[in-house]
C-alpha cells in the first residue's frame, strides 16, 4: 500500500486561555483520498486544519507528504498542504485577482513563465478566466470562494484542505463548487456541516467530536447512520433523509 500522504498520531492542542481543542487525535489519509471531516461546533475540526498547516503549535506527530511538521519545517509543509479558509477575505488581499493567485508562486521563487502557467491553470480550474484584473472586493461570495481556492491551486499542493467551503453560497454557487471539487485530482480534506456536499465529494467521512476521532468509514455508511450522527449533534444529509 502507498505511504500515507497525511499522518497524525496523538495530536493535541490546548488554546492558551481555553479548553483542550485536540485530545489525542490520530488519523491517516492515503494519496488521492477525499475525506470529509464532520462534527458539532467546537469539535476541533477547524483547529485541526490550522494545526496541519503549522498555524497552531500542536503536540504529537504531524507528517505531511513525508515531511514531519516542526516549527522549522512549517513553511515547507505549507507547500504540500494548501489551506482554503472559510472566509475568502482572509486570503484575498491584493489589488487584483491575478495578483492574489500569483502571490504564492512568486514567493516560491518560480520563474515568471512558470508563474504565468500556474496562474492560468488555476483560473481555468475554478472557471474564473477573464477575471484577472477584477478587484477581489467586487466579486460575489461564490467568486471570492473560487478565487481563494485558485490562490491555493496555483501552489500545486498534494493535499487541499477546505474549511466550510459551501458556507454562504447560493444554490448555483454551491453546485458549481461541488462540480469543481469533484473534478480535482488532489487529496482532499473537507471540513463542513454541509453533509450533502460531503456525501457527493468525499468517499470517506471522519466524525470528530471533543477533539478526537469518533467514527471513520465510507461516507455512505457514516452519513447514513442516523443514530451515530445524532449522538454527535448531526443530522442525516437531506438527500438521504428524503429517502427514509
Amino acid at each position: 500500500m502507498a505511504e500515507p500522504v497525511l499522518e497524525l498520531v496523538d495530536v493535541r492542542y490546548r488554546y492558551p486561555t481555553g479548553p483542550e481543542a485536540l485530545r489525542g487525535l490520530t488519523l491517516s489519509v492515503a494519496p488521492g483520498e477525499r475525506v470529509g471531516l464532520v462534527g458539532p461546533n467546537g469539535a476541533g475540526k477547524s483547529t485541526l486544519l490550522l494545526a496541519l498547516a503549522g498555524f497552531v503549535p500542536a503536540e504529537g506527530l504531524i507528517r505531511v507528504a513525508g515531511h514531519t511538521l516542526t516549527r522549522g519545517t512549517a513553511r515547507d509543509v505549507r507547500r504540500h498542504l494548501g489551506l482554503v479558509f472559510q472566509d475568502a477575505d482572509d486570503q484575498l488581499f491584493m489589488p487584483r485577482v491575478i495578483d492574489d493567485i500569483a502571490f504564492g508562486p512568486v514567493t516560491m521563487g518560480l520563474a515568471l513563465e512558470e508563474v504565468q502557467v500556474r496562474v492560468h491553470e488555476a483560473l481555468h480550474a475554478v472557471d474564473l478566466e477573464g477575471y484577472e484584473t477584477r478587484a477581489p472586493y467586487h466579486l460575489s461570495v461564490g467568486e471570492k470562494r473560487r478565487a481563494a481556492l485558485a490562490t491555493v491551486l496555483a501552489m500545486r499542493p498534494q493535499i487541499l484542505a477546505l474549511d466550510e467551503p459551501s458556507a454562504n453560497l447560493d444554490p448555483r454557487g454551491r453546485r458549481r463548487l461541488i462540480q469543481l471539487l469533484a473534478g480535482l485530482s488532489s487529496t482532499l480534506l473537507v471540513v463542513g456541516h454541509d453533509l450533502d456536499l460531503i456525501l457527493e465529494v468525499c468517499q470517506r467521512t471522519v466524525v470528530i467530536d471533543a477533539g478526537r476521532v469518533a467514527a471513520d468509514g465510507p461516507s455512505a455508511e457514516i452519513l447514513g447512520n442516523r443514530e451515530l450522527l445524532e449522538s454527535h449533534g448531526l443530522e442525516l444529509p437531506l438527500g438521504l433523509a428524503a429517502r427514509m
